[in-house]
């Protein structure tokens, strides 16, 4: 019973200050999960079990595969691949987040180095964080160092934060958000349009990107107020010279509206999946652009 009421504690407070939980069934398996990521995650990175894929990102208007964004991946020799949103949370809350963060920025600034040595087409890297990850102990720290170490050009490097995370860290994230410009590095603002505050955040913090949400994206076609909401948005951000990038692009027909709405970007399954670091380089050293009926399906 003991036991019991701790795994209900747990989960109250996961949930925030001042509420509480009564006791599950399910509550027990999710605290064996927790139990099998934390005492797993420990050792993923000396093991070499974390890996990043790149999904190209396509100037709209010429084809140009001009950055992508790297994808983390946990490839578990039992399990397989798990996706970051079943360990990233886990990893945030236990503080080994911070070596996570150092390894895929360590990752991405190497390989930056070595696609330029080896004569690739400038293309960026747009990396997945949160205001929690950056301010974690000694993260601006080691950014700082490995960013200096590797030195990629500052503008080949984006990071990304979603509209949640800077709601959750407000306070702390546009001192954050200075800190990377000041290094150079663009800010993009993820899954633009889920949030409540999308508009102050673009007066607020110095955002270079704006990514509209692939929920935006999925009926444009069938759907005129999706349409509406979705061109309105490319407008407004371009009114404010930011860049757009649209998510989730899964059709021709959905790429042949934001052409014709002139959104700068696009990324999705239409015309990439993610790729591994091989498969990105031989893709842009063989197509260096993706038309509209091109559509790479493998991981190469």
């Amino acid at each position: 019973m003991l036991k019991n009421a701790d795994t209900a504690m747990y989960r109250a407070k996961e949930q925030g200050r001042n509420r509480y939980h009564y006791y599950t069934a399910e509550m027990n398996t999710s605290a064996l999960e927790r139990i099998w990521v934390e005492s797993n995650l420990h050792r993923a990175i000396s093991r070499h079990e974390l890996e990043l894929l790149y999904q190209p990102i396509v100037r709209t208007g010429t084809g140009e595969i001009y950055k992508c964004e790297a994808l983390l991946r946990w490839q578990h020799p039992e399990r397989g691949c798990i996706l970051p949103g079943e360990f990233i949370p886990i990893a945030e809350d236990t503080g080994m987040i911070a070596s996570i963060c150092e390894w895929v920025l360590s990752q991405v600034c190497n390989q930056l180095q070595g696609w330029e040595q080896l004569g690739l087409p400038l293309v960026a890297i747009t990396m997945n964080v949160s205001a929690r990850q950056l301010r974690a102990d000694g993260a601006m720290a080691a950014l700082t160092q490995i960013f200096g170490q590797a030195r990629p050009a500052p503008a080949r490097l984006e990071v990304e934060l979603t509209e949640s995370s800077l709601v959750r860290d407000r306070e702390n994230a546009a001192g954050i958000l200075h800190q990377l410009h000041e290094l150079g590095i663009k800010i993009a603002l993820d899954g633009f349009g889920t949030g409540y505050s999308s508009l102050s955040f673009l007066k607020r913090f110095p955002i270079d990107v704006v990514k509209i949400d692939r929920s935006f994206i999925a009926d444009i076609t069938t759907d005129s107020d999706g349409a509406a909401i979705a061109s309105a948005i490319i407008a407004m951000a371009h009114s404010l010279k930011l860049e757009v990038v649209a998510e989730g692009v899964e059709t021709a027909e959905q790429l042949a509206l934001l052409r014709r709405w002139d959104c700068d970007a696009v990324q999705g399954c239409h015309l990439s999946q993610p790729l591994t670091a091989e498969g990105f380089m031989q893709l842009v050293q063989r197509e260096g652009r993706l038309g509209p009926s091109e559509t790479i399906i493998d991981r190469g």
